[in-house]
């Protein structure tokens, strides 16, 4: 099932894209005479775990048109448009931390944090800040977590999981480097766009199966494979939520290929005008332009 947030008039609601177009699901839920409220919102429809995606599932089989969205009047948001916390990975596949100069691969995953400001959606511009930092791109696999734990072993790490969804882990190279941590260059605004939809866990078989790339003005930067991974998704969600309590909507970036502007000869960094799309194979295509501030 493919989840979208969307505004129609003034309103942030809950769909489901189908064949027919988007299914606003509480309306759904409303005439098919079940409770509304666990459809009102992404983080109640997460927090309601494997049942309630069932219950989703019936509901769009049996929906009628009226509670189909007119196109014309919807707007998709970020798939998770407030989540309690982005945690990112760096330096998750083999080539990429080649190509940034690392003797080896690191030996344990290396977590850093995305601020929830950065959170865009889909077709959101991308705002260069003021100086121009260097700002670069990245193709990752987000995963998103549906329901809360600690210390979770990895043989049970799919049960926590909600889904899926492309994510594009912008960053300020000039601010990344030049502060010797990377917060600050991860999380200026607008530098985590997400979506276009939460393709739930149900249909996606292996996450770890998935062509991923990107591109910049229609160029192919980066193309390679989820199987590239050094850590793989049940290893990531065992190893943070070791030490961090993981809870619905929260969302681990979870690493990107080779192919970044920054360690290209010549480095190439986003400018205004840029239009930069970030695809996963079974996930959609997150298209973003690329505007000053």
């Amino acid at each position: 099932m493919k989840l979208v947030t969307y505004r129609y008039d003034v309103t942030e609601r809950l769909g489901a894209i189908t064949e027919k177009g988007v299914v606003d699901l509480r309306r759904a839920a409303r005439d098919a005479g079940v409770s509304e409220e666990p459809f009102a919102s992404t983080m109640s429809f997460l927090s309601g775990g494997d049942s309630l995606t069932k219950e989703a599932q019936k509901l769009l089989g049996a929906a009628s048109t009226g509670s189909l969205v007119p196109s014309a009047n919807l707007r998709l948001l970020p798939p998770i448009p407030r989540p309690g916390k982005i945690v990112a990975v760096g330096l998750n596949y083999r080539d990429h931390a080649m190509e940034s100069g690392a003797a080896q691969p690191p030996k344990l995953p290396i977590l850093f944090a995305k601020f929830p400001n950065s959170i865009s959606g889909p077709e959101d511009p991308i705002v260069i800040p003021v100086g121009g930092p260097q700002v670069d791109w990245e193709a990752e696999l987000a995963v998103v977590i549906g329901q809360k734990g600690k210390a979770i072993p990895a043989a049970r790490a799919f049960e926590y999981i909600a889904g899926y969804m492309p994510l594009n882990d912008v960053s300020a190279r000039e601010w990344q480097f030049g502060d010797r941590q990377w917060v600050r260059g991860k999380s200026p605004d607008t530098f985590c766009p997400i979506g276009p939809h939460l393709t739930t866990r149900d249909d996606v078989p292996d996450p770890h199966s998935l062509a991923i790339c990107s591109r910049v003005n229609g160029r192919t930067m980066q193309n390679s494979n989820t199987s590239k991974l050094i850590f793989n998704v049940p290893y990531l969600v065992e190893f943070i939520s070791a030490a961090i309590t993981l809870e619905p909507g929260d969302i681990i970036a979870t690493g990107t290929p080779e192919g970044v502007g920054v360690f290209r000869k010549p480095p190439i960094f986003l400018k205004p005008g840029d239009v930069v799309e970030i695809e996963i194979e079974r996930l959609g295509i997150l298209r973003n332009p690329v505007v000053a501030a």
